[in-house]
């Protein structure tokens, strides 16, 4: 059974930084495609970045690019999003996600290929 467990959110103030953790379990995902989205209150859940886990190529949103940062460290089985420059406006629960499929297509912004999901951590940026 495939787990995400994510961690690192917090109240941070606008221009600072922070760093996500997604500790993955339950089996290899080597070929997996892992991903960062993001839900704020009355919006739409968001792509925020991706990558393949396997490769280490990575994918961001336009509104992220050149301020975040996503990595995998193979060892420890995790998945982080370095958070700088941080906006108001990035304020949202982050989730990690998981695409068991990631060997065969491209990463996708859509969330229904993700298959797997963390409970997400909240991470609120003030003015």
């Amino acid at each position: 059974q495939v787990q995400l467990v994510e961690s690192g959110g917090g109240l941070v103030q606008a221009g600072g930084s922070l760093r996500l953790s997604c500790a993955a379990s339950g089996r290899s995902f080597s070929t997996y495609i892992m991903g960062w989205f993001r839900q704020a209150p009355g919006n739409e859940r968001e792509f925020v970045a991706a990558i393949r886990w396997s490769a280490g190529n990575t994918y961001y949103a336009d509104s992220v690019k050149g301020r975040f940062t996503i990595s995998r460290d193979n060892a420890k089985n995790t998945v982080y999003l370095q958070m700088d420059s941080l906006k108001p406006e990035d304020t949202a629960v982050y989730y990690c996600a998981a695409d068991p499929l990631g060997g065969f297509r491209s990463p996708s912004v859509d969330k229904k290929y993700y298959a797997y999901w963390g409970q997400g951590t909240q991470v609120t940026v003030s003015s």
